[in-house]
């Protein structure tokens, strides 16, 4: 009797591919900062969902096969509730601080699930591990420096959003197991948007055709970047491909230089740096320990 071998890791094909992704999530950024706040946030949310719909044809069939029981909706309900207000959170961020630091502080979500899945699905915290919170959450007030300069909404606006996305993903890590991905990808996208609804409508501006056309090209590359991230975690373990997401950072940091006038803060870069350190060798540990991993790569959890 002879065992399928798993798939040989291929760990070029998938630094290429993570590579691709940060620069996919980063066209996402940098229109969103395009746009401004000429779109209010929940309206710029919602129209990112609901023109993104269109990417769920191929989903429909799988997902009508899927039976749901009233404890999966649930689940799915409250985890589509949680995203909206990460996502509207996310795109009030943008409008209030630069993309360097929405970029930095997005770093801080797979910790902020590490956390999650310890207090709620039954994770054991290892010493290490949690010295490698801690040096994450120090990362954090490297950005923040509270006491030295002013902490904004923006600023609030990503922790709240880390905490929202953490709870989103630990949900749908729980849901991976009892349902296809189809679904589960599919659900969060109809329920995000009738979510969101409301919140647009009672902030609504009628947008120009160009602004529509802009976040259709959201939709486009937010949807282009989970797909290259799955292939690129297909080919390699995250911990190889977990420390690529850095990068991620230099290109917001440029972008926001070069196009949006944003002054370069080190101390941002700083702290960012210590956080995506941090949030790799959590999943090294994992790696290393054959454990049923559960820290997501960085990119896992954007718009």
């Amino acid at each position: 009797m002879s065992l399928e071998s798993p798939p040989a890791s291929r760990p070029a094909a998938g630094i290429a591919w993570m590579l691709v992704t940060g620069l996919m999530f980063v066209a996402v950024t940098g229109i969103v900062k395009y746009v401004g706040s000429d779109i209010p946030a929940p309206q710029a949310a919602f129209l990112r969902y609901v023109l993104g719909l269109v990417f769920l044809i191929p989903m429909i069939r799988p997902m009508i096969r899927t039976g749901m029981n009233r404890q999966a909706m649930t689940l799915f309900g409250v985890r589509g509730v949680a995203h909206s207000f990460g996502v509207m959170l996310w795109f009030f961020a943008m409008t209030q601080i630069p993309i360097a630091e929405v970029t930095s502080m997005s770093y801080i979500i797979p910790v902020f699930v590490t956390i999650g899945a310890a207090l709620f699905l039954g994770e054991r915290l290892a010493f290490r591990r949690i010295i490698a919170i801690g040096f994450a959450l120090a990362g954090v007030l490297v950005i923040l420096r509270p006491g030295f300069r002013e902490v904004s909404g923006g600023h609030l606006a990503m922790l709240a959003n880390g905490l929202f996305f953490a709870t989103s993903y630990l949900i749908a890590k729980l849901m991976a197991d009892r349902v296809p991905a189809a679904a589960v990808v599919g659900w969060l996208s109809i329920i995000v948007t009738v979510t969101l609804a409301p919140f647009a409508i009672a902030v609504w501006v009628w947008p120009s055709w160009n602004e529509v056309g802009w976040l259709f090209l959201v939709a486009a590359f937010a949807t282009g970047g989970h797909f290259t991230m799955t292939l690129a975690l297909r080919a390699a373990p995250i911990a190889v491909t977990q420390p690529v997401t850095f990068l991620q950072l230099v290109w917001a940091v440029t972008l926001g230089a070069l196009v949006f006038a944003e002054p370069v803060d080190g101390w941002v870069v700083f702290g960012g740096m210590i956080i995506i350190a941090s949030v790799s060798f959590i999943a090294w540990r994992e790696s290393v320990l054959r454990r049923r991993a559960v820290t997501p790569p960085a990119v896992a959890t954007k718009v």
